[in-house]
């Protein structure tokens, strides 16, 4: 089966980044590698945060696979709890 990276909704690429920053964060992963407290919820009024390679993207290349992989698991959690939400309501 070939896989498929491509966001169906594109318009909805912010919002995952958004949450993807969120959750590293609230997993201690983002904030403690730019000195920690690291808030992203107010990021986008800021600028761009700390530790950037230039692209408006901070490097993240030091988290593991098992890290990155527990990101991606919450944030799938996190939205079928608000499909499952939006559907039996």
């Amino acid at each position: 089966m070939a896989r498929n990276n491509r966001t169906v909704v594109p318009e909805s690429r912010a919002m995952l980044k958004q949450m993807q920053y969120e959750i590293a964060s609230e997993f201690g992963l983002y904030g403690a590698s730019y000195g920690g407290g690291t808030d992203t919820e107010f990021g986008s009024e800021l600028g761009v945060m700390g530790g950037s390679m230039g692209y408006g993207t901070p490097y993240l290349g030091h988290l593991t696979s098992r890290d990155n992989g527990s990101v991606g698991g919450e944030i799938t959690k996190r939205l079928v709890k608000q499909a499952e939400q939006s559907l039996f309501k």
